[in-house]
Parts: structure tokens; sequence; C-alpha cells
């Protein structure tokens, strides 16, 4: 696959009919021949992607009292003294209220006992892999403005998944290099490569999916 066929496939997709806001672009990608039960093929990759997804996403913070302070760049932050006070109810509002977690790594004992079966249900639990677990040292700044544009690539049963990757508004070009990226990482991370990969679309949030690559 090359960029002048992703482009070629936004293209199409503007074709359609515009609704009165700034769609989503979302990427479709639909593989096979891949065991879920098998932990070595299990797909799971966080990727930080080149352009904005337009998307804000509401970053959480799970600290300790030494971080509270710049923890004020956050969407809402709960301090390590105050785990006590939240039940698996308002744990449950915080996993529906905000988007994206962080933890500060030297209190995830703590974390994971009071919020790692909700959130980890909720596929929200802070993952080293993607940058949301951090040192105290971390910029809060910094990494919340890092998490906005990093996607998560995770298969469910059906073997499809389905990312943001710009919005109506954006550059063509910078939705086609947002595409290439995720593509890159993602073949070269497959246990086959080429092969578990069944097609890849790209519809808007109210559009028709259109396949990468297909000929007219």
């Amino acid at each position: 696959m090359d960029k002048q066929e992703v482009l070629n496939a936004i293209k199409k997709v503007r074709e359609q009919p515009k609704k009165k806001f700034d769609q989503t672009f979302d990427l479709i990608l639909n593989l096979r021949g891949i065991n879920l039960k098998d932990t070595n093929q299990k797909v799971d990759y966080f990727i930080t992607l080149p352009h904005k997804i337009g998307t804000k996403r509401t970053v959480f913070g799970l600290i300790d009292k030494d971080m509270t302070t710049q923890a004020k760049d956050l969407d809402g932050f709960l301090a390590k003294d105050d785990f006590k006070n939240y039940d698996d109810k308002a744990v449950k509002k915080l996993g529906k209220k905000y988007d994206i977690f962080i933890a500060q790594a030297n209190i995830m004992v703590d974390i994971a006992k009071k919020f790692g079966k909700i959130l980890g249900m909720r596929g929200k639990m802070p993952s080293p892999k993607g940058g949301q677990v951090i040192p105290p040292t971390a910029n809060l700044k910094e990494t919340k403005e890092k998490l906005q544009n990093t996607v998560r690539i995770f298969t469910n049963k059906d073997l499809s998944v389905k990312v943001p990757i710009g919005k109506e508004s954006s550059k063509d070009d910078d939705v086609a290099e947002n595409v290439m990226v995720i593509y890159n990482y993602v073949i070269h991370h497959l246990p086959q490569e080429q092969q578990n990969l069944k097609n890849m679309m790209i519809k808007t949030t109210m559009g028709k999916p259109v396949v990468i690559g297909k000929n007219e």
C-alpha cells in the first residue's frame, strides 16, 4: 500500500454527502488468521501519530500528593490520599467521564487495587506501553499533549479495529500520513505481517466506508 492509494480513498469519502458538523475520519483495520488465545499473537499496540486527530480527549491523573500542583494541567486528578473515598460506583463514573487515565508509577500497586478491575473492563487502565504510567518527575502538560495523538490498536473477537485519524477539516495529506504510520507499524508487528491484514477502510462518522486500494 502506498500513500496515493490512501489519498484516493480519502477523496472518495469526501465525495459523500456532507453533514452539518466536522466529522471524524476513522480508519478501520480488518484482520484475519490471528489466534487471540495465543499471547504471542495478541494485538494491542499504542501508536503516536504525527498529526492531530482532531478530537480532544480528556486526561485524568491518578497521582500522589507530590504531583498535585502540576496536575492542574490535566482535565482532572485524584490524589492517593483520596482513593479511599471512592467506591466502585464512583470509579465507574470516572471511567465513563474521562477518556484517558494516567498513573504515577511508584503508586501503581495502590492504583491497581482500587481502579484496576473497573478501568480494565473499560480498556482504560493506564498502560506503560501507551505512555500512561509516568514517573514522579514527568511533565504532565507534555504527557497530556502527547496522549492526544496516541491511538490504541486493540482487537476484539471479530478482529476489527477502528481508530480516529483526523477530522474533515484536516488536510488530506495529514490524514494520509497518519494512516501510513499506523499501517507500517501494524504490518511489522503482526505475526504473519501482510497476510494477517484482510483490508483497511476509511470512513467519516456517519459516512460509508471506502476500502483503501480497491479499484473502482
